[in-house]
Order: structure tokens, then C-alpha cells, then sequence
């Protein structure tokens, strides 16, 4: 999880340029150097996964021309033999070297042919033009904005543009720039035609694509970790590993101290497994400690983040403070590939779709940012197995008719396809879904209301959230998540699109809280 930032302009010095990429020191604290060239600055701060020698530290370059890139580049060692073959040489084992050959051979064809979770930018020697680009799906984070003097400046973060650029704004995933123009190279939500397999060949494909995103994703040169929370998706992610590499693998849960829902099914699935199962505890005194942290951490203002993130964030400190783990697997993306609780209300199956469409056209705002920021911030790295381009391409594609819950269990699809391999035990592939900040404890979620609740009274909450015209704040929690985040990121609130809420028009979901538990469906989840 490294940190990039590129600078056009010449009108700060490099003490500055240093300065603005150590607030996203923790995201690479192994190396970090800013390079002055005579197009602009190139700043990298590195968490060594791939390549762990020096010769793997950023910027490259090659004849002229220079990159930084935060990504994983799979299958980059069929790629770099085939470079070599061409007259490509190599001086480090990192991944991302293989950029700038790429470049030289294929131009800005490559961005759409790379299978990768990336966010670079990069400077064209011999044509003498400024590049960016970003994965389909956002799982790298980038942002862009532009100075007073007019000068374009790319970060990882929001928080080192601020005091540098007028607005920051997030750089559209499935897109490439190129000296001035945004060009769209990839929608990865977009189906240009559904496959109307049976459901044995559906299920087929399903298992053996997620499998594979889960392998591919297992290479790594430091210590690797699987995030595991005792519900469907995490604990696919850990059996298919577990099931690869036929030796314990390491994971780890979070709840809290008194209703942790989810640690006896983490615990269960560890087990079953024969994993090296660390379980960690927090408290609503943590919560609270860290809520201002979190918040400042994400760059959000959002319930939905802000909530989920809090455990995610408290374990991923622990791993960083007590582990030599540096790559954690996730099991983020697969609600809104397969559906959530919500969407067991879709109308029909072309709304199904379109919801689907939507949820992962805006991912790079709210489950990835939060994985992303809270494994960053406590310099991990994260890896998504449902976010494998092959892989979210074929769900997204499969007869959305096939996807609406018609068999009385939510993302069947996904459980059906691995019910043959007997890799978990049957009651937690076939168990119901809880929401994330409930499965840790609801009590955690109302610890953050009450606590919101006591902060304002009623005239101080009409006050202060009428002086937000954008996502206005319609609870005294959102009311303090915004001023908390505009105390760091002032007059930015535009980076985030809305508040993540269920599909307020179809009938069952005009709710006010985002939790799936105020759902009239949500049943036996999270028990």
C-alpha cells in the first residue's frame, strides 16, 4: 500500500513537495523520496511488498521517461520474460517495473489490457506528455486538483493536496489522462451482453474465477494475513487460500467485548480450516478514542464508511502493532456483485442490474475507500478477491433474472457454487448476512448514535447542519462525522458523492438509517 504524488508545477519547493507526502507516510513507511525532474516533481513512499530491495524503490525510469505506481500488476513475471525478450532489462523483482516497457511497446492501449489494482501516474520523455491512470474498479486510491497558478497535482490521498490544490476530486476509476483530457477506457459496470448459462455452468464459472482471484493474489514477497469475519464472503476468501496452499494461513477477527456477533463464526471457520486464528477485542472507549482518527484517516463523511471502518481500522492496528504482516486479504465487492439485504426488495431484475451498476461504479467511494484507508493508514496492504476484473466482469454479466433472490437465500449464486467443495462448514455457507458494524456488536453502532446524540441538543443540530447545502446531515451522528471531517478536509464534502443509503424508491427501503438491520428482511442476520 504505497503513496504517490506527482506535481507539474515549479512554483513550491521540494522541501514542500516532501512535506505533503509524509502525511501519507504510514501508507509506505519502508522508503520515501521525492525526484525533481524538469516536467515536475515525483514523490513515492514505499511499503515493500514485491521486490523487497532497494532497487525496487520508485521512480522508475527508462530512457527519458518516468513512473510512480501504487498496484499490483498480476501476472507480471509472464509480462517481464516477455519483455526481456524484446530487450527489456529489469534491475528489481517489483511488479511495477514492467510499467514503462508496457508503455513503450502498447502506448495507452495498456491501461485496458492490464490486470491490475493500480493508480499511477507517468511522464512520456519522448512524446512529452503527463499520464495517469487508474483500475476499472478504484481499489487504488488517486486524487487530482489544481493549484492557483493552474498546475495539476495527483496524490494517493486527499490530505496532501489540501493547502496545495483549490479542490480536490477523486480521478474517475476506468480512466486514463493524457495532457489535459480525461479519457474513459474502461466501465467495467457496463454489460455488453448477458450469459444465459444453466446454473451448473454458471456456479462452474463463479467457483472457478473466484478461485483464481484468490490465487493470483497470493503472491507476495512479505507476510500475508486474511481478514476474517465468520460471515459468507471473508470466509470463502480464507477456505479457498487455505484450501491452495494445504498449510495454516493466518487470520484474524474484531468484535467487541460484550455482543461481538461474528467471533464464534469467525472462530468456527478458523477452525474448521486449521488456521492461525488471532481474535482481537475493542471497546466503546476505543471507538470513541479513535472515532476523530478514523474519520480523518478515511476522508469521508459517510454513516455507513464511517461505522464498518472502526473495527476494520482497530484490527488492522493490532496486526500492525503485534504481527510482521504487511498484504491482508478481504472480502470486500461481493455484495454488490451477488446483492445486499436491500436488494431483496428489487422490483424486478433489470433493477437488480441497474442497482448492481450502480453500487460498483461507486465502490471507489465506499467499501474499497474503506478498506483501502484503513489498511493504509496502518501500513498493510489490501487484497480483494471479488474485485478481480475477469471475475466481476462475469458476474456482472450473468442474466440478472438468475441474481434476484428467487431461492429464499441471498446470493445463492455464490454459495451454490462452492457447496460441492465442502471447504466450510454448511451452517456458515448457507448462513444469513449480517452488516459488518453490527456483526462486530451492535452495540457498537449505538454507542457512536448515543454518543451524537448527547453532543447536540436539538437547536444546535438545526443550526449547525443547515450550514451544509451539500449532503446535508439528517442525523445527529452524520452532523458529527461531517464537522469532524470538514475540521480536516474543509469545503471538500464534494469528493463523496452521498450518503451510502438502500434504494430509497423501492418499496421496503425508504429507511433513515443505512444499517441493514432496520430492514423489515433482515430476520436471523447477525444472530
Amino acid at each position: 500500500m504505497c503513496s504517490i504524488m506527482y506535481y507539474a508545477g515549479k512554483d513550491i519547493t521540494k522541501e514542500r513537495m516532501e512535506e505533503l507526502l509524509q502525511k501519507t507516510e504510514m501508507r509506505g513507511p519502508d522508503a520515501m523520496q521525492v525526484v525533481e525532474t524538469e516536467f515536475g516533481y515525483f514523490g513515492f513512499a514505499r511499503l515493500a511488498i514485491m521486490g523487497l530491495t532497494p532497487d525496487g524503490m520508485q521512480p522508475f525510469e527508462l530512457n527519458g521517461s518516468w513512473v510512480v505506481c501504487n498496484g499490483e500488476i498480476y501476472g507480471f513475471r509472464v509480462l517481464k520474460k516477455e519483455l526481456q525478450e524484446r530487450g527489456y532489462t529489469f534491475k528489481s523483482g517489483s511488479d511495477c517495473e514492467v510499467l514503462l516497457p508496457l508503455y513503450k511497446e502498447y502506448g495507452t492501449e495498456m491501461f485496458s489490457h492490464l490486470d491490475a489494482e493500480y493508480a499511477c501516474v507517468m511522464y512520456d520523455g519522448e512524446q512529452k506528455k503527463l499520464l495517469a491512470a487508474r483500475d476499472p474498479i478504484g481499489i487504488r486510491p488517486l486524487f487530482y486538483g489544481y493549484s492557483e497558478s493552474g498546475e495539476i497535482a495527483f496524490a494517493s490521498e486527499a490530505k496532501s493536496l489540501m493547502g496545495l490544490v483549490k479542490e480536490v476530486k477523486p480521478f474517475p476509476p476506468g480512466y486514463y489522462y493524457c495532457d489535459g483530457e480525461f479519457v474513459c477506457y474502461e466501465q467495467i459496470e457496463k454489460v455488453h451482453g448477458y450469459v444465459h448459462d444453466d446454473l451448473d455452468g454458471i456456479t462452474r464459472n463463479i467457483h472457478d474465477k473466484l478461485v483464481e482471484g484468490v490465487k493470483k493474489r497470493m503472491d507476495a514477497d512479505a507476510p500475508l494475513g486474511f481478514l476474517l469475519s465468520g460471515g459468507l464472503d471473508s470466509s470463502l476468501v480464507c477456505a479457498i487460500a487455505a484450501n491452495l496452499v494445504k498449510k495454516p494461513i493466518r487470520t484474524f477477527a474484531i468484535g467487541m467485548d460484550k455482543d461481538a456477533i461474528d467471533l464464534k463464526y469467525a472462530r468456527q471457520v478458523a477452525d474448521f480450516i486449521g488456521a492461525d486464528h488471532t481474535e482481537v477485542i475493542m471497546t466503546k472507549e476505543q471507538v470513541l478514542e479513535h472515532l476523530e482518527t478514523v474519520i480523518e484517516a478515511l476522508a469521508t463523511y459517510d454513516i455507513t464508511t464511517i461505522r464498518a471502518s472502526m473495527g476494520m481500522y482497530l484490527v488492522c492496528k493490532a496486526i500492525r502493532e503485534t504481527t510482521d504482516i504487511k498484504v491482508l486479504m478481504t472480502g470486500e465487492i461481493s455484495d454488490e456483485l451477488f446483492g445486499y439485504k436491500y436488494t431483496d426488495f428489487a422490483p424486478n431484475a433489470a433493477e437488480f442490474q441497474k442497482e448492481a451498476q450502480k453500487r460498483i461504479h461507486e465502490l471507489y467511494c465506499y467499501d474499497v475507500l474503506r478498506a483501502d484507508r484503513c489498511l493504509g493508514a496502518n501500513s498493510l496492504e489490501a487484497r480483494v478477491p471479488f474485485g478481480d476484473l475477469d471475475f466481476v466482469r462475469y458476474v456482472m454479466s450473468i442474466d440478472p433474472a438468475k441474481k434476484l433472490n428467487t431461492y429464499g437465500k441471498g446470493k445463492y449464486l455464490l454459495r451454490k457454487a462452492f457447496e460441492a467443495d465442502k471447504i466450510l462448514p454448511e451452517e456458515i455457507l448457507w448462513r444469513e448476512k449480517a452488516a459488518f458494524s453490527d456483526a462486530v456488536g451492535h452495540s457498537m453502532v449505538d454507542d457512536l448514535k448515543n454518543y451524537a446524540n448527547l453532543y447536540y441538543n436539538e437547536e444546535e443540530y438545526e443550526t449547525l447542519r443547515k450550514k451544509y447545502d451539500f449532503s446535508t446531515p439528517f442525523t445527529k451522528e452524520s452532523l458529527l462525522y461531517r464537522e469532524i471531517f470538514e475540521k480536516y478536509y474543509p469545503g471538500q464534502a464534494k469528493m463523496v458523492p452521498d450518503f451510502w443509503m438502500p434504494n430509497k424508491e423501492w418499496e421496503g427501503c425508504n429507511v433513515d438509517d443505512p444499517s441493514a438491520r432496520v430492514l423489515a428482511n433482515y430476520g436471523d442476520s447477525g444472530k
